[in-house]
């Protein structure tokens, strides 16, 4: 007998979740320019497809059922589960590596925010903690928390295409505030930029990296 396709048709969290997920996007982002409303608009069609399809209906699936002849006998809602066929293990194992990669991503969004918030405020340039190691530390945790949750955890079709276009977008944006910031601190942000890398830390500084993703704000230079 042919299997169908399965889904929860839990749209009721599917809504709360992007609810949630949204009011802690624009909370932290809090875009001012159409450039930023662009960027952050990227990320909440992102999140919007992304949850529709985890607990409402696999879209992504559908189509490649009904357009590349998906084998039916191996189908499940995880893009993952059903490409690999190993069931229930494969989107276990996806499920949990998507889900550190959220939280790490998450954790070092919140402390480079923390970090330049309290950098603004004295009125200096952010160089220490997570800013000694990357330029933008806000965008490599949205980075590594998108990839975390759109690619591992449950991979869309949308989420999938979306993902480097909300990098181009924000590469392109962290181009922009740089420009801003030379004009602000002149010599002392070419040198900083001539030694600190845009999104990825040298090698064998990842470590540091997610570590310093979770020390307090308050020991940060």
């Amino acid at each position: 007998m042919e299997r169908g396709i399965e889904h929860s048709g839990a749209w009721a969290i599917a809504l709360i979740v992007i609810v949630i997920a949204s009011w802690l996007l624009y909370r932290y982002l809090a875009p001012k320019t159409w450039r930023e409303w662009v960027g952050a608009g990227l990320i909440q069609a992102f999140i919007i497809a992304l949850y529709a399809e985890m607990y409402g209906f696999p879209l992504t699936i559908y189509l490649l059922v009904r357009f590349f002849g998906l084998d039916r006998g191996n189908l499940d809602a995880n893009l993952w589960s059903t490409l690999l066929g190993i069931g229930e293990t494969g989107m276990m194992i996806s499920m949990i590596a998507g889900y550190v990669l959220l939280f790490v991503g998450f954790g070092i969004f919140l402390q480079g925010w923390r970090e330049l918030y309290r950098a603004r405020k004295e009125n200096r340039l952010a160089t220490g903690g997570l800013y000694g190691l990357v330029r933008h530390p806000q965008y490599s945790g949205l980075f590594i928390g998108l990839f975390g949750e759109g690619i591992v955890h449950w991979p869309t079709l949308f989420s999938v295409g979306l993902f480097p276009i909300i990098v181009i977008v924000y590469t392109l944006l962290a181009r922009r505030e740089e420009k801003k910031v030379i004009e602000q601190f002149g010599e002392e942000y070419l040198e900083y930029r001539r030694h600190v890398p845009m999104f990825l830390p040298m090698k064998g500084k990842w470590r540091q990296f997610i570590g310093s993703s979770n020390e307090s704000s308050d020991n940060t230079q």
